[in-house]
């Protein structure tokens, strides 16, 4: 979809103000900093060791000799580019050291500290290209939009089901809680995800799908309304604390909506009526442990076969654009153009050894 010149424009001049944040290493002030007073430590100490062993073909205007302390002070008013002039080679041994060793460990000294005005400099442009680059190659990325509780949850189980860290995008209002979310590896977007500006800089008109997890239910409204705006592909699961508000997201342009406190008042009652039928709930919602709910193709073995006799436990069939139950009357058979929804063992959790059957052993068929 192409942007319209002026939401280009207002693109452009967000993308100045830097709302977008790549995840990078970062390092503190103080440990970048001794770092470059080391580097420079050794350079001093390289030539002061190399003019010490040459001490005798140097001359000092003030006693002729040159000591260890003369040298300190010959190689710190060098590399510095002061030189006085009161100790000099003079010798053709020390002219050529100093122009091949002294005269090369000067320009890296001088590097070593003018590195941070240098960075200073540089990281902008670095910065911009990095996000210029981002914005030319993201696509059917997932845009997640509030990273509290819920929406580090399915960032955590969308990795789990094998999506790519970079390929998911963070947008919070809060910049700290961006800050967070680069430091573990994710792309940031500062900003109100109700502008359509800031959805741009997330790149929702490129994204395969989109996932509100704000906390108030008018914010999560308002955000479908601006990402469904921008792009009629995009897949848009929203989640929102009152039952009452779902019409209104699905109104608004949601495919799914969750109702949390709804969801989890019914866990607390099953738990509290079935303590072991709430925790087989809980495991189905835990990625990565005991059981998993999933959903897949039907493969060509399971064609034409009914839904009880498929490799995995079957709780629903998506036929077209319909969900139906594993007993309706019209998934009888299941077939090759079908997907289903599957509880199975958790990816990495290794099933257990069948029992040996001897020659006159049985087992009950599966139903």
């Amino acid at each position: 979809m192409r942007l319209p010149p002026a939401s280009q424009d207002r693109w452009a001049t967000d993308e100045q103000s830097h709302g977008v944040h790549l995840p990078r290493a970062l390092h503190g002030p103080l440990l970048q900093v001794g770092r470059r007073l080391g580097m420079a430590l050794l350079v001093l100490l390289a030539a002061w060791l190399i003019v010490y062993l040459d001490r005798h073909d140097y001359a000092d205007n003030v006693d002729g000799e040159v000591s260890g302390l003369d040298a300190v002070y010959y190689v710190t008013v060098s590399l510095s580019t002061t030189g006085y002039g009161d100790v000099v080679p003079r010798t053709d041994q020390a002219r050529l050291l100093t122009t091949l060793v002294i005269t090369p460990l000067r320009v890296l000294f001088l590097i070593i500290l003018v590195g941070t005005t240098l960075e200073v400099l540089t990281e902008r442009t670095r910065e911009q290209w990095r996000i210029g680059r981002w914005r030319r190659t993201m696509r059917d990325h997932t845009v997640i939009v509030g990273f509290g509780t819920k929406g580090r949850s399915a960032a955590e189980t969308l990795m789990g089901t094998g999506l790519a860290q970079d390929q998911i995008v963070v947008v919070d209002p809060d910049p700290l809680v961006v800050e967070q979310a680069n430091a573990d590896g994710y792309a940031g977007v500062v900003g109100d995800a109700t502008r359509s500006s800031v959805l741009l800089r997330a790149r929702v008109d490129r994204a395969a799908q989109v996932v509100v997890a704000t906390q108030r239910d008018d914010t999560a409204v308002l955000v479908t309304l601006t990402a469904r705006q921008l792009s009629r592909r995009v897949r848009i699961v929203a989640s929102v604390r009152e039952e009452e508000n779902v019409p209104l997201l699905k109104q608004s342009g949601a495919d799914s909506v969750i109702t949390s406190a709804s969801a989890v008042g019914r866990l607390l009652g099953l738990s509290m009526v079935s303590p072991s039928s709430g925790a087989v709930m809980e495991d189905l919602i835990q990625q990565g442990s005991g059981l998993a709910i999933k959903e897949r193709p039907v493969v060509r073995s399971e064609a034409g076969r009914s839904p009880r006799e498929a490799e995995d436990l079957v709780v629903a069939v998506i036929r077209g654009h319909r969900l139906l139950s594993f007993d309706d009357p019209e998934v009888a058979t299941l077939e090759l153009q079908d997907r289903v929804v599957v509880i199975r063992r958790a990816e990495g959790r290794k099933k257990p050894p069948e029992p040996e059957r001897g020659p006159g052993s049985w087992r009950i068929p599966r139903r």
